[in-house]
């Protein structure tokens, strides 16, 4: 099964978009604003692709999932986990164990996992930015995937401001810094190497591997005070003049997918 690569519109966004935060009269403040001013987050975008790629007996590897698939969407996770027809985590860390979700667990790093070239369809998740060695782990994916199958890699921009602040800091004040903003925990918090985290290098380590670049969005992140409501809103109305003059917002993402021929 060769997997059809349409990236979402409006609608399917605003499917994913209710299915995570409900109806329109329950809405918190944030998903209100993001409503609001026409937002829609770069985790909204991953998970609308993803979905759109899952479809009924579909071979599925997550790499680097811990003991979740979305984060922020753990219904669409469930849904998409019983509609695939197998889904397997690599992940060497622990917090594996505690998925609920995938239905086979492979606790080693990608780069040690033998896919066989059973998979239609390959996830990265904030993954990308930890990969020390990315011409190992290109290959890994690159071998795991069937002809024809995709690789979908979602991950941070390595030139955005907040990427760049915290390869400056230590890991003790990363960790600080991720609890003050988003309320992570210290295990959630991992070493960061950044080397596959533009589009020139991501088409360069798939090329090398005999995949093509078959899409690629650049999703604005406008989430870095999501958890106070008017620095959240500075931050949405901040995007709406940088895009008022045609220029690219500072604090994005990069969602790129690949095919193997």
């Amino acid at each position: 099964m060769r997997p059809l690569v349409r990236l979402p519109d409006r609608t399917q966004l605003q499917q994913v978009f209710r299915g995570k935060y409900g109806p329109p009269d329950r809405l918190g403040w944030g998903p209100q604003l993001r409503q609001h001013y026409q937002y829609f987050n770069p985790d909204d975008w991953y998970e609308a692709v993803v979905a759109s790629l899952v479809v009924r007996g579909t071979q599925w590897l997550d790499v680097g999932c811990g003991h979740e698939l979305f984060p922020s969407n753990p219904e669409l996770a469930r849904l998409l986990a019983a509609r695939a027809g197998l889904l397997v985590g690599v992940d060497p860390d622990p917090s594996l164990q505690q998925n609920p979700y995938v239905h086979q667990k492979a606790a080693v790093a990608i780069d040690d996992y033998d896919g066989g070239g059973r998979f239609e369809l390959v996830t990265l998740r904030m993954v990308a930015e930890h990969v020390a060695v990315p011409l190992r782990c290109v290959a890994a994916v690159q071998r795991a995937l069937r002809p024809g199958g995709v690789a979908v890699v979602y991950t941070v921009f390595a030139g955005s401001p907040m990427p760049l602040l915290t390869r400056l800091a230590p890991m003790s004040l990363r960790h600080r810094l991720k609890a003050f903003l988003w309320r992570t925990a210290p295990g959630d918090t991992f070493p960061t190497c950044f080397r596959m985290n533009t589009r020139g290098r991501l088409r360069r380590l798939f090329g090398g591997a005999g995949m093509h670049e078959e899409a690629f969005l650049r999703l604005d992140d406008c989430r870095t005070f999501g958890r106070f409501r008017w620095l959240n809103e500075l931050e949405l109305r901040t995007r709406g003049v940088f895009r008022a003059v045609h220029l690219p917002y500072p604090e994005h993402c990069l969602l790129g997918i690949y095919r193997k021929p």
